[in-house]
This record gives structure tokens, C-alpha cells and sequence, in this order.
């Protein structure tokens, strides 16, 4: 099922695929041909965006992936998005760069490493408050100019920021977390994106899986970063739990599984939302392929709204609060990124 929608003027699936998941954000990584079978796998089920970043997986292994995978298929259907703007400082901790030279060497190592010409969709990852938005866009207006970039995104970015960054060159897509139980951004971002004609990419649409019912269902690997969220720790997972009985019943109601209806009324919110779910199952990837299946009216998204008031939802959104925080804080150490 191929659906599609417009970025501005980058037309992508309707729905994308986060490939973090594939090298290890969550659990084991996949194996090369594991990631490799599910980035084609996810292609024939018409999904065409793909998002990836530098710094997934050790030693830029999930850009490394995408390039193989994006060998086997026909470039030109495809849209491959990455990020910038993490540098390393040791095993666990990184710092924000955003500086012309760091973020064009950045992007020759990821041309390189996805063996491609051009990159569709460049994000800086991060925002960089010690320097002035202005001088970052500058360097990725100059990047498109040159061919190697097609069109520019934004994550996690302030109001502020975004409306500055947009003087320079027109923004593309802001990616943001977003899904039912981390709606922050409907107040502002979103009436700032539809005014400016920006999309929006929500990450993390699942709720990290939550919202499937997966760490319900199932414990959570050792190895998971989870383990170190506060929404799926001690008392505070107990008591989300209950919002996903409320989920799990409108599923139940809806003829649809607990991920269709949490994906689906993310992909109910409007044109230009793209959500990138990501997995390691083949199982999975076609339960959210499900979704764009799924017709919901307006009531249908206000009672599904209704099942998880904000209030209720127990522990903040990420290790540390680091995603919300980094618009203030964004070039000191940060051990927990997306």
C-alpha cells in the first residue's frame, strides 16, 4: 500500500521508517542482512522514507546499513533523511556542533557512508544555543546549493529558532516526539509549522513501543536504554500501564491492534505529519503498514485522545528530560540521545 505526502516539496511515503532500531537502539542489533531484508522489506510494502543519523550505532553503523540496503533499491523512489550536529567525546558522551565546518564534514562522511550523491532531507540533529542559528543554515543553504543536500529539517528546535532558521532558507520538516502520550508540541510548534508551511516528522509515534504494548507484554531486554526512562520505571510504569488498557480497549472497539490505533491517530492529525515507527520484526513493520488502513473520525480522535490525559501520564518523556532540555543546554555533555 503506497500512500504519499508532501514535505514542502519533498513528496515521501505517508508513512516513514526510523531505522535506529536496527542497530541496537533498543535491544541486540540486527544482522547486515537482517537490516538489510527489513529496509527492502519495508520498500515493497510501499514505504519510501527512510531515517537514519550519524551517530546511530557504533561507528556509524546504521548509516552504513541504509547504504547497503539503499544498493537494492531504485534510488530514485527513495528518500533517505539523516542528521547532524552530535560530536563524540567518549563512549557515552557527545556534545552539540554545529558549526559550519563540523556540520559539512559531517556530511561528506555521510555521502560517503551511504553511498549516495545527494542526501533528501538533512536535519540538524540537535541545535547548537552557543552560536547563532543563522550561521548553521547558512553552511546547509550552501550544501543544497551544491547538490549534496536536497532540502533542510530541523529536531527538537524551539519556536524561536525555527522562525530564525526559516529566514534563511525555508525548512523542509521538523522532527519532533509525538504520539499520545508526549503531545507537547500541539500548542505551538504545530499552529508555527502549518503557518510556515513546514512538515512534521514525529518520532518515536509508538511511544518507544509503549503504546504497542510491547514493554506491557513483554519485559525488556537487559541491554535496553529504556530501562534508564523514567516512564518505564518503578511506580511510574505501573500507573501508565493502566492508560494502556484504556488503548488496548479502543483498539478492541476499532477492530485494529493497540499500535494500529496509536499510529493511526498520529497519521489522523493533519497533512504533512509523516511518523517514522521503527522495529527489528517483520511482524511489527507490517502491523504499522495496518495503519494507514485504519478511518477514524473526528470523534473516534477525541475519544482516543481522551484515554490518555496528559496529567495521567507518569514520568517525564526521556532519561534526564535531555530532549526537552536540550533547546537551553544543548552544547554541554549529553549521554541519552535519540
Amino acid at each position: 500500500m503506497k500512500e504519499l505526502c508532501k514535505l514542502l516539496c519533498l513528496q515521501v511515503s505517508k508513512l516513514g521508517f526510523g531505522c535506529t532500531s536496527l542497530t541496537g537502539a533498543y535491544g541486540a542489533p540486527l544482522s547486515e542482512e537482517e537490516g538489510i531484508k527489513m529496509i527492502t522489506g519495508c520498500f515493497h510494502r510501499g514505504i519510501t522514507f527512510f531515517d537514519t543519523s550519524d551517530i546511530y550505532g557504533v561507528d556509524h553503523a546504521n548509516e552504513i546499513l541504509v547504504g547497503k540496503a539503499l544498493k537494492q533499491l531504485p534510488r530514485e523512489k527513495v528518500q533517505v533523511a539523516t542528521k547532524f550536529g552530535f560530536s563524540r567525546v567518549d563512549s557515552s558522551q557527545f556534545i552539540v556542533d554545529g558549526t559550519p565546518e563540523y556540520l559539512r564534514s559531517c556530511c561528506e562522511a555521510s555521502l560517503k557512508r551511504l553511498q549516495v550523491e545527494y542526501i533528501d532531507l538533512y536535519y540538524q540533529h540537535r541545535v547548537d544555543t552557543t552560536m547563532p542559528i543563522e550561521e548553521t543554515m547558512g553552511e546547509l543553504k550552501k550544501l543544497v546549493q551544491e547538490g549534496k543536500i536536497k532540502f533542510i529539517g530541523l529536531s527538537e528546535a524551539s519556536p524561536d529558532t525555527i522562525k530564525r532558521a526559516q529566514a534563511v532558507y525555508p525548512i523542509t520538516a521538523l522532527q519532533m516526539e509525538y504520539s499520545l502520550w508526549t503531545r507537547d508540541i500541539e500548542d505551538e510548534i504545530v499552529p508555527l509549522c502549518r503557518e510556515l508551511g513546514i512538515g512534521i516528522v514525529p518520532y518515536s509515534p509508538l511511544g518507544r513501543g509503549f503504546l504497542a504494548g510491547k514493554q506491557v507484554k513483554e519485559s525488556l531486554p537487559a541491554n535496553s536504554k529504556l530501562r534508564s526512562y523514567p516512564r518505564f520505571v518503578g511506580q511510574n510504569f505501573e500507573q501508565n500501564k493502566i492508560l494502556y488498557t484504556r488503548i488496548e480497549a479502543l483498539a478492541f472497539k476499532h477492530g485494529c491492534s493497540p499500535a494500529q490505533l496509536a499510529l493511526g491517530w498520529v497519521l489522523h492529525q493533519g497533512d504533512g505529519i509523516v511518523p517514522i515507527p521503527g522495529t527489528s520484526k517483520m511482524k511489527n513493520l507490517d502491523d504499522n503498514v495496518g495503519a494507514l488502513r485504519l478511518k477514524l473520525t473526528e470523534d473516534d480522535i477525541q475519544e482516543i485522545s481522551d484515554a490518555i490525559p496528559l496529567n495521567e501520564v507518569a514520568g517525564s518523556r526521556s532519561h534526564e528530560n535531555y530532549l526537552r532540555m536540550s533547546w537551553m543546554f544543548a552544547n554541554t555533555p549529553a549521554k541519552d540521545v535519540q
